[in-house]
C-alpha cells in the first residue's frame, strides 16, 4: 500500500513537473505574429482582456496557460493604458513586460515657429492621435481649461516638436506647450542685453513674435530686432506689416492695400506708436533670444531684396531706404513680367 502511495506521489509531482513545464513554455516561446501588431489598451483593461484580444489578432496563443502561469507564480499585472505596439513574434513573457512599463507609442505634433494660436488649434483639432476636448470653444474658455485663464493666448505656447502618448488631450498638450514657453522666455530673459527698451518679458515675447514674422533668414533676426528696439528708444512707430495683417484677421485678401496700412486697429503700428498690445504669433527660442540681444547697428529701416532668398536691405536713413524700396519695386515688376512672358 506504502510502495503504490509512492508511486502516485511520484506520478503526480511528475505531471505536475509536466504541466509547469508546459506552462513556463508557453509562456516562454515566440508568439505567432508575422509582423508588429498595434494595440489600443483603454484604462482598467484587465489582463485577460487584453491577452484575449491579441489572440483574436493573431498575436499570441491560446491565453489560458499564460493566465496561469502569471497565477502560479503570484504576478499581478498592472496594465498602463494607451497604443503599444507588439513586435513580430514576441512571447508572452515580451508582451506582459511591454505592457506593465508603460513603453507606449509615441505620436508626433509638430508647431512651426510663427504659427498663430489659431493654427496651432487647428493642428489639434485635426490631429487623429489627439483627444479633442475644446471643440466650439472659445479661446477664453481654452485658457480656462488650461489654468491660465485671463491670459490672451497668442505666443503663450512654445513652437517645437512634441511627443505623446496616443490619445491624449488637446488640453494635455497645450499644456505642455504653455510651460515650455515659460521656461524659453525666462531663459532668454535672464540673459537680456542691458538697458533694452522692453520693461517686461511679456514685451520681449511680443517683439520677438513680431521678428519672428519678419524675419526670412534666421540670420537676420537679431539684426531685425536691433530695427525695432532702435525704433522703441526713439519712439519711432515700428511699421511692421505683419502686425498689421494680425490686426485684419479674417479681412487679410492676401495682400496689404493702401487703406489696410491707414486703417487703426490696435495692432496698427502704422498709426499706433510702441509694441501691438499681444504677440502676434508662437516666437521660436532664436527670435526670443534676437528680441533680448538685438544687432543694434544704427539701422532704422529694412525691405525685402527681393532676389527671392528672404534677405532683406537695411538703411540708416530714409533716402537710402527709399531708393532700396525702388529696387525692391522695380525687381518685383520685372518678375511679373518674366511669369507673364512665360505664360503659354
Amino acid at each position: 500500500m506504502a510502495k503504490s502511495i509512492a508511486i502516485l506521489t511520484l506520478l503526480l509531482a511528475a505531471t505536475a513537473g509536466a504541466g509547469y513545464y508546459w506552462l513556463q513554455s508557453q509562456f516562454m516561446r515566440p508568439g505567432p505574429a508575422a509582423q508588429a501588431v498595434r494595440v489600443d489598451v483603454e484604462p482598467g483593461s484587465s489582463v485577460r482582456s487584453v491577452l484575449a484580444g491579441l489572440h483574436a489578432r493573431g498575436a499570441l496563443f491560446a491565453p489560458r496557460p499564460i493566465e496561469l502561469y502569471l497565477r502560479l507564480h503570484g504576478r499581478q499585472p498592472k496594465i498602463k493604458a494607451g497604443t503599444y505596439e507588439i513586435p513580430a513574434g514576441a512571447s508572452a513573457s515580451d508582451v506582459v513586460d511591454l505592457l506593465e512599463s508603460g513603453h507606449v507609442i509615441l505620436e508626433a505634433l509638430t508647431i512651426v515657429e510663427g504659427s498663430t494660436f489659431a493654427e496651432l488649434r487647428r493642428a489639434l483639432a485635426t490631429d487623429a492621435a489627439v483627444v479633442a476636448t475644446l471643440a466650439g470653444k472659445s479661446d477664453v474658455e481654452v485658457m480656462a481649461a488650461v489654468e491660465h485663464p485671463d491670459e490672451h493666448p497668442e505666443g503663450r505656447f512654445f513652437p517645437d516638436t512634441y511627443r505623446f502618448a496616443a490619445r491624449s488631450t488637446d488640453v494635455e498638450i497645450l499644456k505642455l506647450a504653455y510651460a515650455s514657453m515659460q521656461q524659453a522666455l525666462a531663459e532668454a530673459w535672464s540673459e537680456r542685453a542691458a538697458n533694452l527698451p522692453l520693461p517686461t518679458p511679456y514685451d520681449a515675447l511680443i517683439l520677438a513674435s513680431v521678428v519672428e514674422k519678419e524675419t526670412g533668414l534666421a540670420a537676420e533676426r537679431p539684426r531685425i530686432a536691433g530695427v525695432f528696439t532702435a525704433r522703441l528708444r526713439l519712439g519711432m512707430r515700428l511699421q511692421s506689416d505683419p502686425t498689421v495683417i494680425y490686426g485684419l484677421g479674417e479681412h487679410y485678401d492676401g495682400e496689404i492695400h493702401t487703406h489696410d496700412l491707414t486703417t487703426d486697429t490696435p495692432y496698427n503700428t502704422y498709426t499706433r506708436a510702441g509694441l501691438p498690445p499681444t504677440p502676434i504669433a508662437l516666437p521660436g527660442r532664436e527670435a526670443l533670444r534676437a528680441a533680448v540681444h538685438p544687432e543694434e547697428t544704427g539701422d532704422l529701416y529694412f525691405v525685402a531684396t527681393g532676389a527671392g532668398d528672404g534677405a532683406h536691405h537695411f538703411s540708416k536713413t530714409l533716402e537710402e531706404h527709399n531708393a532700396a524700396v525702388k529696387d525692391y519695386l522695380q525687381r518685383l515688376r520685372h518678375a511679373v513680367s518674366a511669369n507673364r512672358a512665360r505664360r503659354p
